[in-house]
């Protein structure tokens, strides 16, 4: 089952972004971020802390990342799929359900970009009811995420 975020505008070019999110040492800068005031007003007051200190807990390496997630556990993922400055695919490695994952960046002007992430999650249609809407809450705030980290 396929959860899509919104298209996020992104004041990068795309081979920037995509410089930064195919190494994912790279994206270790989202520790420091959590506490941008953008990010904090998307997370509710009393789960501030226990998004911090997951996010402290997270490991990574040039091709994966591994961390908590909430309350479903560790969960590890691992770049596949490379399209050079179009798209980058991960598929878990530890998780609870199977997925599938794919960043997705556009350009809109040699300066600014716009963003999509996409999983696709090995679920029945038992666990669709109590999943489908923390994913689609979950992809869309991972690519907030992702429009505000500083790609220069």
């Amino acid at each position: 089952m396929k959860f899509e975020s919104k298209i996020k505008p992104v004041p990068y070019s795309q081979s920037a972004i995509y410089a930064k999110i195919s190494d994912l040492t790279n994206l270790e800068i989202i520790k420091e971020r959590m506490d941008d005031p953008r990010l904090q007003e998307q997370i509710p007051e009393d789960k501030r802390q226990a998004a911090r200190d997951a996010i402290n807990q997270m490991e990574f390496t040039t091709d994966t990342v591994s961390g908590p997630v909430g309350p479903i556990g560790k969960v590890a993922v691992k770049i596949v799929e490379r399209e050079p400055e179009k798209c980058v695919k991960f598929a878990s490695t530890s998780a609870p359900i199977s997925f599938k994952l794919w960043i997705q960046v556009l350009p809109t002007s040699d300066t600014t970009s716009k963003i999509k992430v996409t999983i696709d999650a090995d679920i029945n249609i038992f666990m669709k009811a109590m999943l489908e809407k923390p994913l689609t809450q979950g992809v869309d705030k991972f690519a907030d995420m992702l429009a505000m980290i500083p790609y220069n």
